[in-house]
């Protein structure tokens, strides 16, 4: 079963109104601006052309940023944005420019910061009003069409802010400067230096800021139902994967049961879609029951490599299930015919948020028959009353083992039973009207689902992952990249990639080409990071403070030019800079990456010190620095039974602090000297085993029981 490709847009009835004339947004290629290429508001996309206009007739810029699964923008473009009166309103007195989020991080970065400062609280849909030089004055997010909740109706604040600038235009620039500075200050991060500590050692890095880490997602931690806070409840995949190493490395259970219990709930309640496989993006109740109902392909990246870790370290079947059905989810749903990933689904269908989703008892015992159904409805939590606005979201109040019990059946029964049922409702869902789909691939996005792939292939030994992972890995080398080496941000269908690539589109894709080396050991891929670690630092690298700016050094000028410190839905572009370039050193033996690397988890030392949970992805860096990271080469021709043995005891097991090389060990194969790690390495019977530390070797382990043996 599959979703229709022709899903692209919201499915707006003005998109195909031949009696509206479109705006500028139907040349676009991002689906969410093109849902509202009919509104009757005057948009512009971001460009020269807007901010022109705006000096010429010296009028602000209304700034509306979102993204084309987001519900609430759905929402205002309704209520707001397809109503002519307010169209006519910001045509008079403002220029109006429409963003993708998705697109254009860089700018919803920047004006996300001024939204935080002004309001204390951020999201989607963002309305921003700027001045001509592009400084904003007042943001906000959601405005209703009418006064309500003690929020200004939209046509309201229009109205005020367009008086505001004709009659107190000196209250507007002074204010607006002010937010200018604010903003460029809240996007530096502190280096050593300015802290007070030395630049160079140590500094620091030490695994005391792994245990400063475990305290506050201790105090964070929901120990009724799994995750950290009150809801609305994330799934803070950074943080779980961060627990698991902590718990390794300082045999830490508690840690460990945190991880496992937010997983455990996240996995069987309705945050999970239980027929279809897949994660909604978050949770708006405490138990992770009702979703906001859109898929994000990050968080299913983030979210497989988190279960698959989980799997690794705890052997429980249940996580390696979850991990397999996000995947064939991920390649039924979200992958396009070359090969690379889309972006998100949307959580509406027929304009109603969640409607394919959810379920009656009728329709369940219509499709399944009685027995079944009432089986599957007691499981599942159907009830005639619905526990979610009179219809029900599938989820699992018990661990399947509990109702094995209860039911007094085995439990392999029992699960080849419901995975029958599930099995037809999938179909019969498949049938109804799909959620629309945004098919545009963004390289940052495609890197981590490239890695989850890679890495389910060598954990789970399954090849076809890998084959997935290097097609859409063929596709950005080839459509994402340029002639000179540098990397696009996005592309949508056969139209030509566009925008330069920010510090996110190379970490993650380098970090992911590192874990399909590992996957495939095929040199092209090293070769591949290692180039564009070379543009990544050219580009994006800070010589005066350390770390990697989010923009590139030819990237448009704009207000403020930050370090993306903080980690968000994703990890922050340095965290995982940092992580790529310590585990390509290790492979490469590059001491120019791995000094890099090293100063920039120095300049975010506070950071991870004060604010962990914004940190996450850079703590996990931080571990696998402070190691004791076992560079290995596995010597031996790639189909012995040993040699094949030995891959396995290696990729089964969760080894955090470890890369993998491989190489056939004969003098005349070019493989054999690529990497500073395999040469001189030769194979001394079926299977040859070196363990390093720093390049510096143990003796040869020879055969798997030698492996086997290891500590």
């Amino acid at each position: 079963m599959t979703s229709p490709l022709a899903i692209t847009s919201h499915g707006n009835n003005a998109m195909t109104d031949s009696t509206r004339r479109p705006n500028r947004l139907i040349d676009e290629t991002s689906p969410y601006l093109k849902q509202h290429a009919y509104n009757p508001v005057d948009w512009f996309p971001w460009g020269p052309e807007a901010l022109a206009e705006s000096k010429r007739l010296d009028r602000p810029i209304f700034l509306s940023i979102g993204y084309s699964a987001c519900h609430w923008c759905h929402v205002m473009e309704h209520e707001s944005f397809e109503d002519p009166e307010v169209g006519a309103l910001l045509k008079e007195h403002f220029i109006s420019v429409k963003v993708d989020r998705e697109e254009r991080p860089d700018l919803d970065q920047i004006y996300m910061a001024a939204v935080q400062l002004l309001t204390q609280r951020g999201g989607w849909p963002m309305s921003v009003f700027l001045t001509p030089d592009l400084k904003p004055f007042f943001g906000g997010t959601y405005f209703p069409p009418d006064d309500r909740h003690g929020m200004p109706s939209f046509r309201r604040l229009v109205t005020a802010l367009a008086d505001a600038w004709k009659n107190r235009r000196g209250e507007i620039d002074a204010s607006s400067g002010q937010i200018g500075t604010a903003i460029q200050e809240s996007m530096q991060i502190a280096s050593p230096s300015r802290s007070g500590r030395e630049v160079g050692g140590e500094d620091g890095l030490t695994a005391d800021l792994l245990r400063g880490a475990t305290r506050m997602l201790e105090r964070a931690f929901d120990s009724r139902h799994g995750g950290f806070g009150a809801a609305p409840k994330f799934p803070h995949p950074m943080e779980l994967r961060l627990l698991l190493r902590i718990a390794k490395r300082f045999g830490d259970q508690a840690a460990l049961n945190m991880a496992q219990k937010t997983l455990h709930e996240m996995a069987m309640g309705g945050m999970y879609d239980q027929l279809g496989g897949g994660f909604h993006r978050y949770s708006t109740d405490e138990r992770w029951l009702v979703p906001h109902f859109e898929k994000m392909l990050y968080d299913n990246a983030l979210l497989t490599m988190a279960y698959l870790e989980a799997y690794q370290v705890t052997g429980i079947a249940y996580y390696r299930q979850i991990t397999e059905e996000t995947l064939a989810y991920v390649l039924r749903e979200m992958t396009s015919p070359q090969g690379a990933f889309y972006s998100t689904q949307d959580a509406d269908s027929e304009g109603v948020e969640g409607k394919f989703f959810v379920w009656t008892v009728k329709e369940i015992e219509a499709i399944l028959g009685l027995d079944d159904g009432k089986l599957f409805c007691s499981i599942y939590d159907v009830t005639s009353l619905g526990n979610w606005e009179g219809h029900n979201i599938l989820h699992l109040s018990r661990p399947l083992e509990v109702d094995a019990k209860m039911l007094a059946l085995p439990a392999l029964e029992l699960q080849t039973r419901l995975m029958g049922c599930r099995e037809k409702l999938l179909k019969i869902r498949g049938k109804r009207i799909w959620p629309a789909r945004d098919e545009k691939i963004l390289t940052a996005w495609n890197g981590l689902m490239i890695a989850s792939f890679a890495k389910a292939a060598q954990v789970l030994e399954k090849p076809e992952y890998a084959q997935a992972a290097a097609r859409a890995s063929d596709f950005i080398l080839t459509t994402m990249r340029k002639a000179d080496g540098r990397l696009w941000r996005t592309t949508l269908g056969d139209a030509p990639a566009k925008l330069d690539a920010y510090l996110e589109d190379y970490a993650y894709f380098l970090d992911a080409l590192v874990t399909l080396y590992e996957a495939t050991f095929e040199q092209r891929w090293i070769e591949s990071a290692r180039s564009l670690a070379g543009v990544m630092i050219e580009q994006f690298w800070d010589d005066a403070e350390g770390g990697f700016f989010y923009t590139g050094k030819d990237h448009e000028t704009l207000i403020a030019r930050g370090k993306d410190p903080h980690d968000n839905a994703t990890p922050s572009g340095n965290s995982m800079a940092v992580t790529a370039l310590l585990r390509l050193a290790k492979l490469t033996g590059d001491k120019d990456l791995f000094d890099k690397a090293e100063r920039t988890l120095q300049l975010f030392r506070g950071l991870m010190e004060r604010s962990p949970m914004a940190a996450g992805q850079m703590l996990c860096a931080l571990d696998f620095h402070l190691g004791p990271v076992k560079e290995i080469a596995v010597i031996g021709d790639a189909d012995h039974p040993d040699v094949i043995e030995v891959l396995k005891m290696l990729r089964r097991p969760f080894r955090p602090h470890q890369v993998l090389a491989w190489a056939n060990g004969r003098p005349e194969s070019a493989a054999a000297n690529a990497l500073p790690l395999l040469k001189g390495k030769a194979a001394r019977g079926g299977v040859t085993t070196y363990v390093c530390e720093g390049f510096v070797c143990q003796a040869p382990l020879v055969g798997a029981e030698a492996v086997r043996a290891m500590e």
